[in-house]
């Protein structure tokens, strides 16, 4: 004897499928990674730090487009020249986003460029966010800004072994005032060379 349960296997399927969407929904953060795997490069950003008043733009081309990689010396030395994009060490990043503005892509490539250059060489990038948000949205935020920079040097040839990507989301302010400027400078990925 056979019994006819389609009416309620089929409620039973929609119910079960809408209450797997929605809980998908409910745990997803409202900051999202983008799907290619190429870096965000945002232009004509004026809110928060630039790369320094040596000029970090030096030898940036006028052509978003252009992947040229600019001539950096790699010497140990090339880290303490307060003109050599090596001694920056710190991405920016605006409110709320992990869009890499265009004015650190010389800071990028020279980093790529100096992890060309010695292979055996690794950098941790730290991501990290001002104090506004959750703890758990800016330990995401925070990462989200490392891989970015990290997806960054991995566009340029850099070696996905040599970086690693970590958040202290709002755990390691560099300043802690709770003006603009001060969050400003909290909103940043920071590159650390291991010795």
């Amino acid at each position: 004897m056979k019994k006819n349960f389609s009416v309620y296997d089929s409620s039973f399927k929609v119910i079960s499928t809408l209450t797997l969407a929605l809980a998908l929904t409910a745990c997803g953060s409202s900051v999202k990674l983008e799907e290619a795997g190429a870096p965000i490069v945002k232009s004509g950003s004026t809110s928060g730090p630039t790369s320094g008043a040596s000029g970090a733009q030096t030898g940036s081309t006028s052509n978003p487009g252009d992947r040229t990689v600019q001539t950096v010396t790699v010497s140990p030395e090339a880290s303490n020249d307060l003109n050599n994009p090596l001694s920056k060490r710190s991405i920016f990043f605006d409110y709320d986003s992990f869009e890499i503005r265009s004015e650190f892509r010389t800071v990028i490539e020279a980093h790529a460029k100096y992890l060309l250059a010695n292979k055996t060489k690794r950098v941790a990038i730290y991501g990290n966010t001002d104090e506004r948000g959750s703890r758990e949205y800016n330990l995401a935020l925070g990462q989200k800004r490392s891989e970015a920079v990290r997806r960054a040097l991995s566009a340029l040839g850099v070696n996905e072994g040599q970086t690693e990507a970590i958040s202290y989301g709002e755990e390691k302010p560099r300043n802690t005032g709770a003006d603009e400027t001060a969050q400003a400078e909290n909103r940043r990925a920071d590159l650390e060379y291991s010795k």
